[in-house]
C-alpha cells in the first residue's frame, strides 16, 4: 500500500480519488496557482504608492516571511495527507473540545479564498486579453478596440466556463496541462525576464530601482510614507500564497506524506526568484515612468506592465508584436494558474461536503464515475466565481475587491491549523517525515504573526479620501460572509458538525 493511502486509512478515510498523480505533476499544479507572473495587474498601483524601491524590497521582506509560513505547512502537510488538508489539519490539531470550531472556521475561510481566487485569474487573464486584443488592432492612439465592460465580462465568464470544463475531467488531464504550465511558465518566464532589458536596452539605473522612494499622494491620496509601503507591498502579499495546492491534492498523489511538502517548498523557492527577477526586469525596463499611468497612452492606462512592454517594443522596433507575444505568454500563465485554482477549489469544497459541511452536500460530493473527479463541486465553484465577477458591470473596484477577499480567506485560512499546532502539546502531534521538531514552535510563531499582518493589510482603504467608486469593499463583503457563517453555526451547525467525518474504521487508530 502507498504510504500516504496508508496514513489516510490511519486517519479514518478511504481512498476514494484515483492516486495517479506523481511528484512533478503535483508540483507543476501546485506552482500553477501560484504563478510567475500572478502580480502583473498590480504592479502598477504598488510601483505609484512608493515607487520602485519599496515594491522591489518588499518582495524580498514578503518572502523571508513566506518561507516560515511554508515551512509550517509543510511539516503539517506531511502529518496529515489528506484531500481536506487545511481544515482537516484544524480539527485534529485543536483537539476533541475545540476541533469542530476550528475545522468550521478553517474550512470556511479556505472555501471563501480559493473560490473568490478563480475570480481574481478570471479577472487577470480578461485583462490581459483586453489589452492584448488592443494593441493587436492598433492601439489606444491607433484605434485599437478596448472591450467594453460588457465584452470584458464575457472574457472573464468564458475563462471561468474553460477552467470548470476541463476539471470535469480526469485529474490527469488537468496534471497533464499543470505540466505545461510549469514550462511555459518557466520559459516563458525566462524569456520575459531576459529579453525585456535587452530590449529595452538603455534601461533605468541601479540606484533608482533599488534605491528610489517617489510617493503619489496627488494620484493615490496616500501622503504617511509607512501606509504608502504597506499598500506598496500588497503586489507581495498576493503573489507569495497559493502553495497549499498540493495539500488539496494528497488522496491522488503518491507518496503523498512526502511529496506535498516537497512540492509546497519546491513551488515557494521558484516563485521567490522568478517573481522577484520578473518584478525587476519590468522595473529596469521602465522608459517614463509618469506616462505609465497616462489614460491615453497606448494601453489606455489599464494595466502598466503592458505599456513598459510596449515602450520598450516599440522604442527598438516601432512595432507592437513583440509586445503582444509577451503579454500572451503572460495571459497563459493567468489561463494555467485559474486552471489550478479551480481544481483546488473543488478539492476543498468536495471534502467538506463529504463531512456535511455544505448546504445540499450530497450534491457535491458526488464523484464523476468515469473520471473519478468531484465534477459537481467544480461547478458550483466556477458558479460562485462568475457570480463575483458580475458587478464588473458597474464598478471599477472589483479586481481589488476580489483579491483582498481571496488573500484574506486563503490565507486565513493558514492561520488556523498554524496556530492550533502552536498551542498543542507536542506529545500529541504524530510527525510524518517531514518534521521541524524544536523549530516547529518558533516557526508557526512568526508564521501566524505574519499571517495576521497580511490579511490585516488588504482590509485597508487602498485610495483617498474614500469615494464609493474607489471603496475597499472587501471589509464589507467579508464581514457579512463571516457574520452568516458564524451565526449558522451558533444557531445550526454547532449540534450535529463535527468536523471531519471518517467513513472507514481502522484498528490501529490515527
Amino acid at each position: 500500500m502507498d504510504s500516504g493511502e496508508k496514513r489516510l486509512n490511519e486517519l479514518g478515510y478511504k481512498q476514494e480519488l484515483r492516486r495517479e498523480m506523481s511528484m512533478f505533476k503535483t508540483l507543476a499544479l501546485t506552482f500553477s496557482s501560484m504563478a510567475v507572473f500572478t502580480g502583473t495587474p498590480l504592479y502598477g498601483v504598488s510601483l505609484l504608492y512608493a515607487g520602485p524601491a519599496s515594491l522591489i524590497w518588499g518582495w524580498v521582506v514578503v518572502t523571508f516571511f513566506t518561507w516560515f509560513v511554508g515551512l509550517a505547512m509543510a511539516e503539517i502537510c506531511s502529518s496529515f495527507p489528506t484531500t481536506g488538508s487545511l481544515y482537516f489539519w484544524a480539527a485534529h490539531l485543536a483537539g476533541p473540545r475545540w476541533g469542530p470550531f476550528a475545522s468550521w472556521c478553517c474550512a470556511w475561510l479556505e472555501t471563501i479564498g480559493l473560490v473568490s481566487g478563480i475570480g481574481a485569474q478570471a479577472y487577470s487573464g480578461a485583462q490581459a486579453l483586453q489589452i492584448i486584443i488592443l494593441l493587436s488592432t492598433g492601439t489606444n492612439t491607433g484605434g485599437g478596440y478596448f472591450a467594453s465592460r460588457s465584452v470584458f465580462l464575457c472574457m472573464y465568464i468564458g475563462l471561468t466556463l474553460v477552467w470548470a470544463v476541463l476539471n470535469t475531467f480526469a485529474l490527469k488531464v488537468v496534471a497533464n496541462l499543470g505540466i505545461i504550465s510549469i514550462w511555459w511558465q518557466v520559459l516563458g518566464g525566462l524569456v520575459v525576464i531576459i529579453g525585456l532589458p535587452l530590449v529595452a536596452s538603455p534601461t533605468q539605473s541601479a540606484s533608482y530601482v533599488f534605491t528610489h522612494f517617489e510617493m503619489s499622494p496627488e494620484s493615490t491620496g496616500v501622503s504617511s510614507k509607512p501606509y504608502a509601503v504597506i499598500l506598496s507591498v500588497l503586489l507581495s502579499n498576493y503573489c507569495l500564497y497559493g502553495y497549499d495546492t498540493a495539500a488539496h491534492l494528497t488522496e491522488e498523489t503518491k507518496g503523498a506524506d512526502r511529496t506535498g511538502p516537497t512540492a509546497i517548498l519546491s513551488s515557494i523557492g521558484i516563485i521567490t526568484v522568478f517573481g522577484w527577477a520578473y518584478n525587476l526586469a519590468l522595473t529596469f525596463s521602465i522608459k517614463d515612468p509618469n506616462y505609465l499611468y497616462d489614460p491615453n497612452n497606448e494601453t489606455a492606462g489599464a494595466l502598466v506592465p503592458a505599456q513598459i512592454i510596449y515602450d520598450a517594443f516599440h522604442g527598438r522596433y516601432h512595432s507592437s508584436t513583440g509586445a503582444v507575444i509577451f503579454l500572451c505568454i503572460i495571459w497563459g500563465s493567468f489561463f494555467f494558474c485559474g486552471l489550478a485554482v479551480t481544481a483546488s477549489a473543488a478539492r476543498v469544497v468536495y471534502a467538506l461536503s463529504r463531512d456535511n459541511g455544505i448546504p445540499f452536500s450530497p450534491i457535491w460530493r458526488r464523484i464523476h464515475p468515469k473520471y473519478k473527479v468531484p465534477s459537481n463541486a467544480v461547478w458550483l465553484c466556477a458558479s460562485i466565481g462568475i457570480l463575483l465577477g458580475l458587478p464588473i458591470l458597474k464598478l471599477d473596484v472589483v479586481f481589488t475587491a476580489i483579491i483582498s477577499i481571496s488573500t484574506i480567506g486563503w490565507v486565513g485560512g493558514y492561520a488556523v491549523p498554524i496556530f492550533a499546532r502552536l498551542v498543542m502539546a507536542e506529545e500529541d502531534f504524530k510527525p510524518g517525515p517531514f518534521y521541524l521538531g524544536s523549530a516547529s514552535r518558533p516557526i508557526c510563531l512568526v508564521a501566524f504573526l505574519w499571517i495576521c499582518y497580511t490579511c490585516s493589510a488588504f482590509l485597508l482603504p487602498t485610495s483617498y479620501p474614500i469615494r464609493w467608486k474607489t471603496f475597499n469593499y472587501a471589509p464589507i463583503a467579508l464581514g457579512i460572509l463571516l457574520t452568516l457563517v458564524m451565526l449558522w453555526w451558533l444557531l445550526d451547525a454547532r449540534k450535529w458538525f463535527k468536523g471531519p467525518v471518517r467513513n472507514i474504521e481502522v484498528q490501529n487508530g490515527g
